[in-house]
């Protein structure tokens, strides 16, 4: 009995020894890859606190540094993503409510979900070339804002798709089953029990996609999007250059002065993500206990 005991003892410290170091490993992965962010923050703002001025904002790109400015791609990164929501926000949100309320489920259903789980983690320059392939030579839309625009909801709808199917799909059963028992039909349950108890997740999907797009720079130059542009664009089809291809610009100068301006423009565009994220959390909290109300 005793040696029993000893042996269930020792299996348990193993077992505790065993729990303890994978813990350890976890936090050593997480105390390097904070760290290594940690680093280039800390690096960026040192080397671009200093030229984060207004002029940095409202100027527009200058050959003379201490004229140059990010006006013209931050609207165009706002026009564009503000294009881009137009468009993906309701074809991603429509196709997920169909896959999971109302696809039948059989292969070509699956092919569908597996191929969806596949695009979103394609690389960004794929769609790149995919959009300069269809949107500037084949539709002729040249290399305006509304060819970035189609490329950018390109390369944002399936993770869209995939967020919005989750937020879906965490409703509980017994919503669906009240909404049913009270005479309402498919679209009605979906409308008045479904969505409403998603929308919370759905919102924050909705959000970190267009983050997504706002930060990519490769579909943007495979698009060869401008990266001197001395104007803001007004309608759709006009030219345009975007914040991540500005910065790219400004770092591939060989003066230092165009490299503070870089780590200044990415201070801004951090800023600008976190807001969004910010935004992404307060709305989703608030619709969130809105709906268990």
């Amino acid at each position: 009995m005793s040696t029993n005991l000893k042996l269930n003892q020792n299996n348990l410290s193993r077992r505790k020894f065993i729990g303890i170091l994978f813990i350890s490993f976890c936090l050593l992965g997480v105390l390097v890859a904070m760290m290594g962010l940690i680093s280039l923050l800390i690096q960026v703002i040192l080397q671009g606190y200093e030229w984060v001025t207004p002029n940095l904002i409202f100027n527009y790109p200058s050959r003379h540094p201490e004229q140059a400015g990010l006006w013209s791609a931050l609207i165009g990164t706002l026009y564009m993503m503000g294009l881009t929501a137009l468009i993906t926000v309701p074809v991603g949100i429509g196709a997920a409510i169909y896959l999971e309320e109302y696809a039948p489920k059989n292969w070509i259903t699956s092919f569908i979900e597996i191929n969806t789980s596949n695009l979103a983690g394609v690389p960004s320059i794929v769609y790149g070339l995919l959009g300069l392939s269809i949107f500037v030579y084949f539709l002729k839309l040249e290399r305006s804002i509304l060819a970035g625009s189609l490329t950018m909801s390109l390369l944002i709808l399936p993770v869209l798709i995939l967020a919005s199917r989750e937020a879906i799909k965490a409703v509980p059963t017994a919503h669906r089953e009240a909404a049913f028992a009270l005479g309402g039909d498919k679209w009605q349950v979906v409308k008045m029990a479904v969505l409403p108890t998603a929308f919370p997740g759905i919102l924050t999907g909705v959000i970190l996609a267009l983050s997504r797009a706002i930060g990519e720079a490769a579909p943007m130059v495979a698009i060869t999007a401008l990266v001197y542009i001395t104007f803001v664009p007004v309608t759709p089809m006009d030219r345009f250059t975007v914040m991540p291809i500005q910065i790219f610009n400004w770092v591939s100068r060989p003066q230092d002065e165009f490299r503070g301006l870089a780590a200044g423009g990415i201070i801004i565009l951090l800023l600008l993500l976190l807001s969004m994220n910010s935004i992404a959390v307060i709305l989703r909290n608030k619709f969130q206990k809105r709906s268990e109300e």
